[in-house]
């Protein structure tokens, strides 16, 4: 197997959109090359073209490949259900809920097994592969059961590449400290150090890259400018910092905040829109007056709808419904709008048979099974929804069944491709407000553009032309990757490569 494996100095140091970079860059230089991270803890995933799930990080990083994804490229994906425990997804499917203890000590083998069957498949596939470890390889307390640092390089067989953030300070301790704590065998796999985040003069560091490479014996591949992007993040942390720095713009969408946010990747298409501004709204007292509400999807819709009323938001989006304010509720978030919500299977809350009162904003009524649904899907906008019958690609990844009521007022949302079969979701007032289980919903570019029209012309503004998202991702893959190459020694890094491949030939 020929490849690298990012590991951290720490969690956020980079490693994602560093690999994401690479797979660009390899995939440039004619390489066919997949991504893999062994495990991953995320809410916000990915859903393959077999229906199965992965993290979202290894998804993007096989569309900068240029690769289909595949379930051998995260073949363990761990999705908190609350603070004590989590669903394991193994191969793309739910295996269960299990605590930390119970994973750690009764999972192991498993989750080895897997992880080595899944890095046999892809060296069958594939010329190089990037591989992204998980916070810091030195965790004392867990390396001696770790499914994702140093227990996988030596799976691999791969060299390593240790990445340090310098924005947080501390750059020198946490190299000098992370090698010091590897044992010998697993430093002497540390081929590279790459600097990440850097603001400022770069020449002002070579002092500190010489004092490195003489302290450590190793090169410095590189030192990375901070660069501002728009590349999806791994968690909603990554959604909210973007944010943060979006001035206000003509058209203002509120989110709406949940603790067990999942697939907040539905609301990135506006941060590419020119006149959108995006907000999280955390609490009553910031709800505002804004032009469209947007509900996300939960990996808890019970437990954040009860959130929300105690916050005092549920009332301010049903006073918002009432005002004639425009609403979308994706997954979870059109459970929410549901009449009433039945814990059937105890799958949502882990108590069977649990009836929590809705927002009664949509005709529907919701019930949580233990199936659940994963799939990719192919739709057309239900021209009685009140829009043009938009033809549409996205996913459903869902606990839970939502139907309406009798003669309920409104339409279905979604149809088949054919246009013969009422398939999801649920619209009323001429589309003012939807509920649908259809994540990526505002991906596709016809659609987004037709819904912000509307708003657009009911504000006075000028409409707009379509601006199509994936050709601006894929430019932005192209953008990262020139980034990373003018501050990165590529040609040393697959030297690296080539190098220990050839000496730890079997």
């Amino acid at each position: 197997m020929k490849g690298i494996m990012l590991q951290g100095t720490s969690s956020d140091v980079g490693k994602s959109l560093l690999a994401t970079a690479l797979c660009r860059i390899f995939f440039q230089l004619g390489y066919r090359t997949a991504p893999f991270k062994s495990q991953n803890m995320s809410n916000n995933s990915y859903v393959t073209k077999d229906g199965r799930e992965i993290g979202r990080a290894q998804g993007l990083q096989a569309e900068a490949a240029n690769i289909e994804a595949s379930v051998y490229m995260n073949p363990i994906l761990l999705k908190p259900r609350s603070d004590m425990q989590s669903e394991v997804v193994l191969f793309g499917k739910s295996d269960g809920s299990l605590n930390g203890r119970e994973y750690r000590e009764g999972y192991y083998e498993k989750g080895l097994s897997a992880i080595g069957l899944s890095l046999e498949k892809l060296a069958e596939s594939c010329d190089l592969i990037v591989i992204e470890g998980a916070g810091s390889p030195v965790e004392i307390n867990l390396n001696d059961r770790e499914l994702v640092n140093m227990k996988i390089a030596e799976l691999a067989n791969v060299p390593v590449v240790l990445i340090a953030d310098i924005e947080r300070g501390g750059v020198f301790a946490s190299i000098i400290g992370t090698l010091e704590l590897l044992s010998e065998s697993e430093k002497s796999r540390v081929k590279g150090i790459i600097i990440n985040k850097f603001r400022g003069d770069l020449s002002l560091f070579q002092d500190g890259v010489e004092w490195l490479e003489c302290r450590t014996g190793i090169k410095v591949l590189g030192v990375i400018p901070y660069v501002e992007h728009q590349i999806e993040g791994e968690d909603s942390l990554s959604l909210r910092q973007r944010l943060q720095w979006k001035d206000a713009k003509p058209i203002d969408i509120g989110v709406i905040k949940l603790s067990y946010l999942s697939n907040y990747t539905d609301i990135e298409p506006f941060l590419y829109e020119d006149d959108v501004s995006v907000r999280i709204i955390d609490q009553a007292e910031s709800f505002g007056h804004p032009d469209a509400l947007i509900i996300p999807g939960t990996r808890s819709t019970i437990r954040d709808l009860q959130s929300i009323k105690e916050s005092g938001l549920a009332e301010k989006v049903i006073n918002y419904a009432k005002t004639g304010g425009v609403i979308v509720g994706l997954c979870g978030g059109y459970q929410m709008l549901s009449i009433t919500l039945l814990d059937e299977s105890g799958s949502d809350t882990d108590h069977k048979g649990l009836l929590e009162k809705g927002l009664g904003i949509l005709p529907v009524h919701t019930i949580f099974e233990r199936e659940k649904t994963t799939i990719r899907r192919k739709a057309i906008v239900n021209n009685k929804s009140g829009f043009p019958p938009i033809r549409l690609s996205g996913f459903e990844i869902h606990l839970g069944k939502t139907s309406n009521e009798p003669n309920a007022p409104g339409s279905s949302f979604l149809l088949s491709e054919d246009q013969y079969e009422e398939v999801d979701g649920w619209a009323v007032e001429n589309g003012r407000i939807i509920g649908t289980y259809f994540h990526h919903l505002f991906h596709n570019d016809e659609w987004r553009c037709e819904w912000l029209n509307r708003i657009r012309i009911q504000k006075g503004l000028t409409s707009k032309t379509i601006k199509p998202i994936e050709k601006t991702k894929s430019e932005k893959y192209d953008m990262l990757a020139e980034h990373v190459k003018k501050h990165v020694n590529i040609e040393a890094l697959l030297s690296i490569i080539n190098e220990w491949k050839t000496e730890k030939n079997e």
